[in-house]
């Protein structure tokens, strides 16, 4: 989000999610569900694999 210059409020308005979800997420309170994880790949085009750390970029 950072190197994307995004807040949580703008990132959640790209994926279609709410922006208290996004806080869930970064807080490690709640994981992204399946299709969240693949809006989240898609936007910042790479693939779920690496957003989860099961491989390196």
């Amino acid at each position: 989000m950072t190197e994307q210059g995004l807040n949580q409020v703008k990132l959640a308005a790209k994926i279609g999610v709410k922006q208290n979800t996004v806080s869930a997420w970064v807080l490690g309170k709640k994981e992204p569900c399946i299709a969240s994880l693949w809006a989240l790949a898609d936007y910042f085009n790479t693939t779920i694999d690496y957003l989860v750390g099961r491989q390196e970029y």
